[in-house]
């Protein structure tokens, strides 16, 4: 396990932006130091380093006494993953730091770590369609997933779920009352203000990872997409003419 500061107990610094919310935490074991988000439709990039920087200095934390840099690797938006990624993986080499990658999805079922019922994360993933996951949360509060990640259509979640489930993530605002239709008594859905996905969770996730000495390579990680983007459709187009 990487060494730590002796001064104070050690600290991961999460970054999550993988939807319009930004977000960025400080994460000690069992408990959030300071988080910051920002819900924007703008590039989280112009932020991102500026933040990091004011949750340091926020929390009187030096670079010496970050034990890790987790970051949310997906599904989500394509250009916020690169960008979050990208940045913990320059910061990772810089500070030579391991790197903790934790999926979206589960990022937000581990928001509900006593939940008695299945979990399903709903992110829109735009093109009319959401990205999702199922979930059962362990007495020890940790997610397992019991469905893989996906994309499709909300109209054909109910083909996954056969009972009572807590639906969560920004997909509900727009898909929420679809899903309420189709699904009937099963859909139960979180409040509007707990569906974004947040960095303090990829930061508690990470520290499950964290004592497993579960790290990526900064050279070789990438994100996890799901889906395919506009860019590889169109040149699978192009190869197929």
């Amino acid at each position: 396990m990487p060494p730590s500061s002796a001064a104070s107990p050690p600290v991961i610094l999460a970054l999550e932006t993988a939807t319009t919310c930004g977000s960025l935490a400080l994460v000690a074991e069992g408990r959030c130091l300071a988080e910051y988000s920002l819900n924007t439709t703008a590039n989280h990039s112009r932020s991102l380093l500026t933040g990091i920087n004011w949750l340091l200095a926020q929390c009187n934390l030096s670079w010496p006494q970050i034990a890790a840099i987790a970051v949310s690797l997906g599904p989500g938006s394509f250009t916020g993953l690169r960008i979050a990624l990208s940045t913990a993986k320059g910061l990772c080499m810089a500070a030579e730091k391991p790197l903790i990658g934790v999926e979206t999805l589960t990022g937000l079922a581990i928001q509900f770590p006593f939940s008695s019922l299945p979990i399903c994360p709903v992110i829109d993933a735009r093109k009319n369609e959401i990205y999702t996951a199922l979930y059962r949360s362990h007495q020890q509060g940790i997610p397992e997933k019991t469905i893989e990640p996906m994309v499709i259509k909300p109209q054909r979640l109910p083909e996954f779920i056969s009972g009572p489930t807590l639906l969560v993530g920004d997909g509900l605002a727009l898909y929420g009352q679809m899903l309420k239709e189709l699904l009937g008594d099963y859909a139960h859905l979180a409040p509007p203000e707990i569906c974004f996905a947040r960095a303090a969770a990829i930061g508690s996730a990470a520290w499950h990872l964290f004592r497993q000495g579960s790290f990526l390579d900064p050279a070789t990680a990438v994100p996890i997409y799901v889906r395919a983007s506009d860019a590889e459709l169109q040149f699978g187009e192009k190869k197929g003419r």
